[in-house]
């Protein structure tokens, strides 16, 4: 297990990669040589710094995959049925969940829906707040509909980062969902699902360049993306790769990219597959009207970021 400075600033290549896409209006994405669109590239096209792996039997080569990286790549690995069940799980259930801490715990009292229930399970035009200030005098109360849209970014599973403190608290953790947890260690099952960040992500949005080193761990990282398209870009030193997700796809970031550093600098918007489009519509019990919230997902990009916690 390597100990990593937390605090250390990412090498410039990466830096100078990362503002280039930042910056990069959505049209030219698709005529830019160096970003790695998986896709919309036959096997044999890809380049030779990527290597695609289509199904994970077993733990693949880790030194020969990419640039001595160890980034493995698997496009449309999560089926539209599947992508849409996960959906449900994360946002219905976990997002609803008292026990998992979100960025709004910092600023904000949250009022949750009855158990078993959810957030879109409330009228998006209601004025009532979900979420009370706790300091009145900096912050406004806030209706589910601003909650939802822009002001929830993140929420946690299984062991609850401290972002503040960067660091895990020993207090006992809520238990990482079992269902999610067997669907993940049945894919990659190298890593254990311990502890996991959902990130919630608009056209705008944007995550700075970073390395995850505070877990104990140098087994796999697991990411999984749903909805709208995101640039990603990922390096170690002065290689930097730059790749285009989509809905469906997965990242494994294994032996030497355990510890790289990455970051999301753009959303693709306009780029959720139609099969979530309309999300959630027809994702809870029949006896709840979700057509207020029809079509949220259209604008939005989900990513599950998992980690194991010892080695």
């Amino acid at each position: 297990m390597q100990h990593l400075d937390l605090h250390e600033r990412p090498p410039e290549q990466i830096r100078h990669v990362y503002k280039k896409y930042q910056k990069m209006k959505p049209a030219h994405l698709d005529t830019d040589e160096d970003l790695v669109t998986l896709t919309s590239l036959s096997h044999a096209a890809l380049p030779d710094r990527v290597h695609v792996v289509r199904e994970l039997d077993a733990e693949p080569d880790i030194v020969s995959v990419l640039t001595k990286v160890g980034l493995h790549i698997i496009p449309s690995l999560l089926p539209a049925q599947v992508q849409s069940a996960l959906l449900s799980r994360l946002l219905h259930r976990d997002l609803s969940n008292p026990a998992h801490l979100t960025n709004i715990h910092a600023h904000y009292n949250i009022t949750y829906p009855p158990a078993q229930s959810s957030f879109f399970a409330l009228p998006r035009s209601s004025q009532d707040p979900v979420a009370t200030p706790l300091d009145p005098n900096i912050h406004k109360p806030l209706t589910v509909a601003q909650l939802l849209d822009k002001k929830m970014r993140w929420t946690t599973l299984g062991h609850q980062y401290d972002w503040t403190a960067k660091t895990y608290p020993e207090s006992r953790p809520p238990p990482f969902p079992v269902d999610i947890k067997t669907l993940l260690e049945s894919i990659f099952t190298h890593t254990k699902a311990e502890a996991a960040i959902v990130n919630l992500y608009s056209p705008g949005d944007t995550l700075s360049v970073h390395r995850d080193v505070a877990e104990a761990s140098s087994h796999g990282l697991v990411s999984v993306s749903l909805g709208c398209d995101a640039v990603f870009v990922v390096g170690t030193g002065d290689k930097v790769l730059s790749l285009r997700i989509q809905s469906g796809c997965a990242v494994y970031m294994s032996g030497p990219s355990r510890f790289a550093w990455h970051g999301v600098p753009q959303i693709v918007a306009g780029t959720c597959p139609p099969c979530l489009q309309d999300w959630p519509g027809g994702s809870l019990h029949e006896s709840v009207d979700l057509d207020d919230w029809k079509g949220w997902m259209a604008g939005k990009r989900v990513n599950l970021n998992v980690r194991q916690m010892w080695d």
